[in-house]
């Protein structure tokens, strides 16, 4: 026993070493990215919600695509439709807009991944033969995915 134990001893300071000399390099890591202000957000969420009334207005559906949230729901006077089937009822729907303008517009923010958007819309459109609402009240609600605000619902509400 007391022979083996110089052995040993010495094969415990061997793999000690072997084990402190492959030790990598700590390496810089980079700075965090700074988280975006709620102000940038509210920019953000304004410009995506003005795109998405460009992209109605000129038959742009990809943009509907790429804004809407995977999980994202509808809501108009037929019900809710998820974001597949929303975007296959836009293109058959045949609308033709005019003009359309946006007012009143307010951001809430609900927690630092969520916000809802609250505004008024007049409107000079037809979707399949049938005048539009001229004015209406609507929401949206924007979430963030991957360092992205999308639009998660969206709501209209005949204005009187």
């Amino acid at each position: 026993m007391t022979k083996r134990l110089p052995l040993v001893i010495v094969l415990i300071l061997f793999l000690t070493s072997l084990a402190y000399a492959q030790e990598p390099t700590p390496s810089p890591s980079p700075a965090p990215k700074p988280a975006m202000s709620r102000a940038q957000s509210q920019r953000i969420i304004i410009a995506t919600e003005k795109k998405l009334w460009e992209a109605w207005k000129n038959k742009d559906f990809k943009q509907f695509k790429t804004s809407l949230s995977a999980d994202s729901i509808m809501i108009g006077d037929m019900g809710t439709a998820n974001k597949a089937t929303a975007i296959k009822d836009l293109e058959s729907l045949a609308c033709e807009v005019k003009s359309y303008e946006m007012s009143d517009i307010k951001v809430t923010f609900l927690n630092s991944s969520a916000a809802l958007m609250t505004y008024k819309s007049t409107q000079d459109a037809t979707c399949g033969g049938q005048q539009v609402p001229a004015a209406v009240w609507a929401s949206s609600a924007y979430v963030m995915r991957g360092g992205k605000w999308l639009a998660a619902s969206h709501q209209e509400t005949p204005a009187k």
